[in-house]
C-alpha cells in the first residue's frame, strides 16, 4: 500500500490549511473519506491514523486535514473558532469534490471534529454519502449558552475576552460565536447514513450525547466501544474495527 500520496496545503480565505491525501494500493478511482481532528489534536493522533489504514486497506482514499490553529495549518490556537472550521471544512470539501478519481465522498471527524461532522454534513448533504462522528462533542454550543465550556464555567452573559486553562487559551469569541450554533437543526437535516463510534468510559463527551444523536438521526447506527476513553486509548483496533464494518457495507451496498 502507498501509505502517502501527497502532503499539501488547501487555501481557505487565505489560510493554508495542512492536508495529506492517504492512498489505497492501485490509486484507481474509489471513495474518498475527508477525516478531522477534534481540539487541540492533529492528523497523526493515533486515533484517527487506526482510521486512515483501515480505510486504506478496504480501497478507500483518506483525506486527513488539519483545521485552523491546528497541526501545521495556518492561525494562533487561541483565535480558533467553530465558525472558523465550519469555513474550512466547506473549503476542504469543496476540494475533494474537484478531484477526479473520486467516486463516493464521505466525512468523518473525532470530538469537536465529530460536531464539525454533523454540522458541515447537514450543509452539505447532497455531497456525502455518510457521515461518520467520532465522540462528537456536540454538547459545545449547549454548554456555552449554559455557562461551561470543556469543564470550565463561564459567564454565558458576560463572556471574557481571553479564556484560559491548563494548556491553552482560547478568545472569547470562540464562546460567542459557538453560542450561536444549534447542533441539534444539523441533526435534523442530515437524513442519510450516520455512524456514531463512543466509547462509555469517555469523561470529555459523555456517551449519553452519543445516545441521543443516534436516536434524533434518520439513520444512524451507534457502536459502543466498551472501556474505551475520548481518544480510544488501547481500543483502536476496535475504532478501526467498527468503522471499517461500516464502510465495508456502504461498499458492498449492505448499508
Amino acid at each position: 500500500m502507498n501509505e502517502m500520496c501527497n502532503e499539501f496545503f488547501i487555501d481557505c480565505d487565505g489560510i493554508p490549511l495542512h492536508a495529506k491525501l492517504d492512498c489505497p494500493e492501485g490509486n484507481g478511482k474509489a471513495p474518498l473519506c475527508i477525516l478531522i481532528h477534534g481540539f487541540t489534536g492533529n492528523m497523526e493522533e493515533e486515533h484517527l491514523k487506526a482510521v486512515q489504514k483501515a480505510l486504506n486497506e478496504l480501497g478507500i482514499y483518506v483525506l486527513r486535514a488539519e483545521m485552523y490553529g491546528h497541526g501545521k495549518s495556518g492561525g494562533e490556537f487561541k483565535n480558533h473558532t467553530l465558525f472558523k472550521w465550519i469555513t474550512n471544512a466547506l473549503a476542504v470539501i469543496s476540494y475533494a469534490k474537484q478531484l477526479d478519481f473520486v467516486t463516493d465522498l464521505y466525512l468523518c471527524g473525532h470530538s469537536q471534529g465529530g460536531l464539525l461532522t454533523m454540522l458541515a454534513g447537514a450543509m452539505c448533504a447532497d455531497d456525502l454519502k455518510a457521515i461518520i462522528p467520532l465522540s462528537p462533542a456536540w454538547m459545545i454550543p449547549e454548554g456555552t449558552r449554559k455557562g461551561t465550556l470543556l469543564g470550565l464555567s463561564i459567564d454565558p452573559q458576560h463572556i471574557p475576552e481571553m479564556i484560559k486553562c491548563d494548556g491553552w487559551e482560547l478568545s472569547g469569541d470562540y464562546v460567542r460565536t459557538a453560542q450561536m450554533i444549534h447542533a441539534e437543526d444539523a441533526i435534523e437535516r442530515y437524513k442519510g447514513p450516520v455512524l456514531i463510534v463512543h466509547g462509555d468510559r469517555d469523561e470529555t463527551v459523555p456517551f449519553s450525547y452519543a445516545q441521543k444523536a443516534a436516536q434524533l438521526y434518520a439513520d444512524a447506527e451507534l457502536v459502543n466501544i466498551s472501556g474505551a476513553d475520548h481518544c480510544f486509548n488501547g481500543f483502536t483496533g476496535e475504532l478501526a474495527a467498527a468503522v471499517s464494518d461500516f464502510f465495508s457495507k456502504m461498499i458492498t451496498g449492505g448499508k
